[in-house]
């Protein structure tokens, strides 16, 4: 069977490896899944990514980011998917928890969090938000 939706797979895997404790997944590697890490990364929600190549495919590996035995991760959900694509304006972008947490949004510009598609003053698609 083929997978539909990589990107809502590989966020019920952060989803489901949380919920068990767990500290480093591996997932089938992508472009736009690495891209989301990156910003993941970079607004400290996980520790850390790497691509790990084995038998002639690449997997990424993600290091988990736990506080005082917590999830940083509160929450995690898709926003747009391939039956229903979501699409806004710079000025129409979500905003998450007051500000405290991010929608990642897939511009022409890169993937990249809604405040700083905000500043940048480009909309794209919805891809996820994160608490």
């Amino acid at each position: 069977m083929s997978m539909q939706d990589p990107v809502a797979d590989m966020l019920t895997c952060i989803r489901n490896a949380q919920a068990m404790g767990i500290q480093k997944i591996l997932m089938p590697h992508s472009i736009l899944k690495t891209e989301i890490l990156r910003v993941l990364r970079e607004e400290g929600f996980i520790d850390n990514f790497e691509v790990v190549a084995s038998d002639n495919k690449r997997d990424l590996q993600v290091g988990l980011k736990y506080y005082q035995g917590r999830p940083v991760i509160e929450k995690i959900d898709r926003v747009s998917r391939p039956a229903l694509r979501i699409y806004r304006g710079y000025d129409e972008l979500p905003v998450v928890r007051g500000g405290l947490g991010i929608a990642i949004v897939s511009t022409p510009k890169g993937v990249m969090t809604d405040k700083t598609a905000r500043t940048q003053k480009v909309g794209g698609e919805v891809l996820c938000t994160v608490e």
